[in-house]
């Protein structure tokens, strides 16, 4: 069986299913989900124009609502990108 490739960002993968991106080792203790919530048109192109960004749990044993440990929304992928890395990086510095 062939490993499958994804595309990495500052060492994690980033990996999108449909309006879902998901950042992080799902092996790891936290991953970021962004979803994005509406786009807009930019010179014919399809662009993320609002998006809700979550640092989850993965721990399968921590309930449901517990799992979201910060939620915010931010205007563009970007931007939604750069809080995500932050909280990711800050979480599993924490409990490393």
């Amino acid at each position: 069986m062939a490993k499958k490739k994804f595309l990495m960002y500052k060492g994690r993968p980033l990996v999108r299913s449909g309006k879902t991106i998901y950042y992080g080792f799902m092996t790891d203790p936290y991953v970021v989900i962004m979803q994005i919530t509406s786009t807009r048109d930019v010179k014919g192109v399809e662009v993320a124009d609002r998006v809700v960004v979550q640092l989850v749990n993965t721990d399968p044993t921590v309930r449901m609502k517990d799992k979201i440990v910060k939620k915010a929304e931010r205007k563009g992928l970007y931007s939604a990108m750069d809080i995500g890395c932050i909280w990711l990086e800050r979480e599993l510095k924490e409990t490393a």
